[in-house]
């Protein structure tokens, strides 16, 4: 290991580990396994119950951060104060409604030795679920149809033209076919709860579902990029347990992708392999999946390429991984002590 990766501090989010699991710990786990016990992570936290705060083998220290709906200038002087404190060289953001935040301080970031890698706004807003139906129509992707939900009768009109099932999606976040209006109109006013309007109703695509992980150098190619095809998905839409596979067409779809958006940072692709042979892009999160940590077994260890990326290295592209690596996700129950969850609630750090 180079000496130069030696001692690295690196902040990263998405710390929850519930039934819709942050990228969190699978990026950490991931960075570990490549650079080492020098290696400092810095848990950045929104809730005090999330379990990446207390598994100290992985997170060295944790600090709760404000919401995205507090804005850039609370998050500058939080991370401000963290970085005083820590000496940042990285910061890996993981969850979609934290990106617009981050992108947007990332020069005053830069200039205080934090490194980032993110895509720009537009390249982020071209990937949004709102606008990805007319993103594939103009590069040539398959797309299901969709409609932009802000009231519950906009329901009745996506029913009378998808049918059913159809697919009710969160503006950020969650997803859930459904069989009936009643389960719709029950979907939108949870999914409205949880993430505002507009909600997605999207024309379900029946299939394999795969997906792809894939890291983008910003100058329209990937520098990785690893195919999974779930194996079991839980009632959440998250895939559970999953295996790589290999196959051109996705490499190509992605590769399109990359071209068309020049897209900087990583990404998951969310498909729908039907029985015509179409790939239909289901939806594009702009960063790392829960399951990213399987990259790192199939031989391409995707953050810590970001990582090096990030802090200028120049990385040349990979050119294969290993198929067949299964991933089977689990949970248990990790033991901490109610002094920890007073701290960390009472002091925003633990």
């Amino acid at each position: 290991m180079a000496n130069k990766y030696d001692n690295l501090c690196i902040a990263v989010t998405g710390l929850n580990a519930n039934d819709n699991p942050g990228p969190g710990m699978a990026v950490i786990r991931s960075l570990k396994a490549y650079f080492g016990d020098s290696l400092r992570i810095i848990g950045l936290s929104y809730e005090s119950l999330e379990p990446g705060i207390y598994l100290r083998d992985y997170v060295n220290k944790t600090y709760q951060v404000p919401y995205p709906t507090e804005g850039t200038a609370a998050l500058l002087e939080r991370l401000a104060y963290i970085n005083q404190r820590e000496s940042l060289d990285l910061i890996i953001p993981n969850f979609d409604s934290e990106l617009f935040n981050f992108i947007k301080i990332a020069p005053q970031l830069q200039q205080m030795g934090i490194a980032t890698y993110l895509p720009t706004q537009q390249q982020l807003a071209l990937r949004d679920k709102v606008h990805l139906k007319d993103f594939g129509a103009k590069h040539g992707f398959y797309v299901p149809a969709d409609h932009k939900l802000y009231t519950a009768d906009d329901l009745q009109k996506a029913a009378a033209d998808f049918g059913f099932p159809m697919v009710i999606k969160g503006k950020f976040y969650e997803a859930y076919v459904v069989y009936t209006m009643d389960q719709a109109l029950k979907a939108f006013h949870q999914l409205n709860a949880a993430w505002g309007v507009p909600v997605i109703a999207q024309q379900y695509i029946k299939g394999n579902e795969i997906n792809i992980a894939a890291l983008g150098n910003g100058k329209g190619d990937n520098t990785s990029l690893v195919a999974m095809r779930k194996l079991y998905i839980t009632d959440k839409g998250k895939a559970w347990a999953g295996v790589t596979i290999k196959d051109d067409k996705l490499t190509q779809l992605a590769g399109n992708f990359a071209l068309a958006t020049n897209w900087k940072g990583g990404y998951e692709m969310e498909i729908m392999s039907t029985a015509e042979g179409h790939l239909y892009i289901l939806e594009i999160n702009p960063r790392f999946p829960a399951w990213i940590y399987l990259t790192a077994a199939a031989g391409q260890n995707q953050p810590a390429t970001l990582t090096k990326m990030a802090l200028g290295e120049v990385v040349e592209p990979y050119t294969d991984y290993q198929a067949g690596k299964l991933f089977v996700r689990y949970s248990w129950d990790h033991i901490a002590d109610i002094a920890d969850f007073q701290q960390i609630s009472a002091m925003g750090e633990l």
